[in-house]
């Protein structure tokens, strides 16, 4: 087995994106660091039977993440997005090309896009999370191959790698049926955020096809952050509105946040409301009680990602765009009750 830029990181105790600057020769670490994470690097290396790791030839491919408004891609993410690297880099490096990080943070998109156009890149990956169709309008005018990641929009003519977001609802709302519930409601976010609107349009959809009772009052938009979206559940709650008996979270932080808000004002999970969330993050094994979600391969779409830019860098696609989507598995865990069977 080759040498995984995972692995030089856990070494060193830095970050996966700390260990790709470094091995890019990239500004922004410090030289103590610098020095650490390449001795590390080689004696992987040398240990490894994959002697072409450190060697690239054949170009280099940028990873690009933009924060429009940073309340999806925060600190909180920071494992999600180290996932999409992990399957980048290393699919990336196999293939002889090197994996570039830029951040962007700036409103002025024509900055970047200048960046892009004067710089060396064969390939751009973008990770999307928070960009929205008119957003990705500004690439348009770039010349070299793109491919979106963490997003998805039907009439972009731009290739996408996403997660199935419908598939993976569905999966949610047959378990809750399964287990009994008919009170369902679906915790969104006003955060700008694609695949959090492709949720709310498939949670609707898999309630119609269950043949369940969609209510309007059971859907609750709270901010995304872990703090926002506490907040806003404690407000719902001290209203005193009704609760459904269980509820699906857009994704794990929101969910931490509301769980927090549900403690705080007396309600125990899942004897008076159950809850799922969606990411599998790590922390979501470690509450309390651990939290039933879904689990979709950040890794494989990083992988599949850096295929897809890979092949339209040697034009061995011919299709004008290509939209895949990752299927997500279920991980049950203490956070939803069985009313059917409350023993299990």
């Amino acid at each position: 087995m080759g040498v995984k830029i995972k692995e030089i990181a856990s070494a060193a105790g830095v970050s996966v994106a700390t260990v790709s600057l470094v091995l890019n020769n990239k500004p922004g670490i410090s030289e103590t660091t610098r020095q650490k994470v390449l001795s590390i690097a080689n004696s992987l290396y040398e240990k490894s039977d994959n002697n072409n790791f450190l060697k690239v030839s054949k170009g280099s491919i940028r990873f690009l993440k933009i924060i429009k408004h940073g309340h999806v891609l925060n600190r909180d993410h920071d494992v999600f997005i180290s996932s999409y690297i992990d399957g980048l880099e290393l699919e990336t490096r196999k293939n002889g090309y090197k994996l570039e990080i830029n951040t962007f943070n700036s409103p002025d998109y024509h900055v970047m896009i200048d960046q892009i156009e004067g710089s060396s890149i064969d390939g751009l990956i973008v990770l999307g999370t928070e960009l929205n169709e008119k957003d990705l309008g500004v690439f348009e005018s770039v010349s070299i191959p793109i491919v979106i990641i963490d997003t998805c929009f039907d009439f972009q003519k731009f290739d996408f790698v996403d997660m199935d977001n419908s598939s993976a609802v569905f999966q949610i709302i047959n378990h809750f049926a399964e287990s009994g519930h008919r009170e369902i409601g679906h915790i969104t976010s006003h955060s700008d955020s694609r695949n959090f609107e492709l949720r709310r349009i498939s949670f609707k959809n898999a309630i119609k096809y269950f043949k369940l009772r969609y209510n309007e009052k059971y859907i609750y938009s709270v901010d995304s952050t872990f703090n926002g979206a506490y907040n806003d559940m404690l407000r719902i709650i001290k209203k005193g509105v009704k609760l459904p008996t269980v509820l699906f979270s857009a994704n794990d932080i929101m969910a931490y946040g509301c769980i927090k808000a549900f403690k705080e004002t007396g309600l125990k999970i899942p004897d008076d409301i159950s809850i799922i969330g969606f990411d599998d993050l790590p922390m979501s094994a470690l509450m309390d009680p651990p939290l039933t979600t879904m689990r979709v391969s950040k890794r494989q779409i990083g992988k599949i990602a850096a295929q897809l830019i890979i092949n339209r860098i040697n034009k061995t696609f011919s299709a004008p765009t290509i939209k895949t989507t990752v299927g997500g598995k279920m991980i049950l865990r203490k956070s939803v009750k069985n009313i059917l069977n409350p023993d299990q």
